[in-house]
């Protein structure tokens, strides 16, 4: 069926507030309705993408609380803690850590408009020690209760809830794709609108087709890709 240009509105209007300056990493969050729950919160702030760091041979799975947003927010494994901090560090993300610790700040007195990625550990256990050794700040969040501590995917929520109300008090959330590399846009477009004919595309080692404004392909496909659109 064809993409409806009202839908095609949607998806472009969706992906121009996304962020790729914000991002979350779980390490060893399990369980399934903690990682949907997760997702859902990045999509619902506007997170282009996440990071897990997960126990070897737990096969990763979802629950119907994700409501489908594991397929607009990809979740990328990274092996061990260490190589998954590399890589957000050397992409310019500060780290933020929760921790209790004597250095951990109130996380209303950080200033998160700048890349910044939020760390948070297993549901029971927290963040590991080697995790903990590699953030940039330790963050905690003020508990008044006898329990000292948020289910781990409240706490993601309630960081990336105040990281987007900084942005937009200081005029730093996107409306218009700012917020993503523009040799990235086109494509992250083209792969929501069409994900059968994106795969193919790559399947054949071939670039996207153009789209029009309305979303469009401005290219003559064989029939084999057609059939997928």
């Amino acid at each position: 069926m064809p993409l409806l240009p009202r839908r095609f509105e949607r998806l472009r209007s969706v992906l121009n507030r996304r962020m790729a300056d914000l991002t979350v990493l779980v390490e060893h969050v399990e369980k399934p309705h903690n990682l949907s729950a997760i997702l859902r919160s990045c999509d619902a702030v506007g997170v282009l993408e996440a990071h897990a760091v997960s126990l070897s041979g737990r096969p990763r799975t979802f629950n119907s609380t994700a409501q489908g947003s594991q397929r607009w927010v990809p979740l990328h494994d990274h092996p061990d803690i260490e190589r998954a901090v590399h890589h957000l560090k050397a992409q310019g993300f500060k780290l933020y850590g929760t921790n209790l610790g004597v250095d951990a700040r109130d996380y209303r007195d950080c200033d998160f408009t700048g890349p910044c990625a939020f760390v948070l550990g297993a549901e029971k256990w927290g963040l590991s020690d080697a995790a903990t050794s590699l953030m940039d700040q330790a963050v905690f969040i003020p508990m008044r209760g006898m329990v000292q501590s948020l289910n781990v995917s409240v706490a993601t929520a309630t960081l990336l809830f105040e990281a987007l109300r900084q942005r937009q008090a200081s005029g730093r959330v996107p409306l218009l794709g700012e917020g993503i590399p523009p040799e990235r846009y086109n494509t992250l477009l083209f792969e929501w609108a069409y994900p059968q004919v994106a795969s193919w595309c790559r399947d054949k080692g071939r670039p996207y087709p153009a789209l029009s404004e309305d979303g469009d392909i401005l290219e003559d496909l064989p029939r084999t890709a057609r059939l997928h659109c």
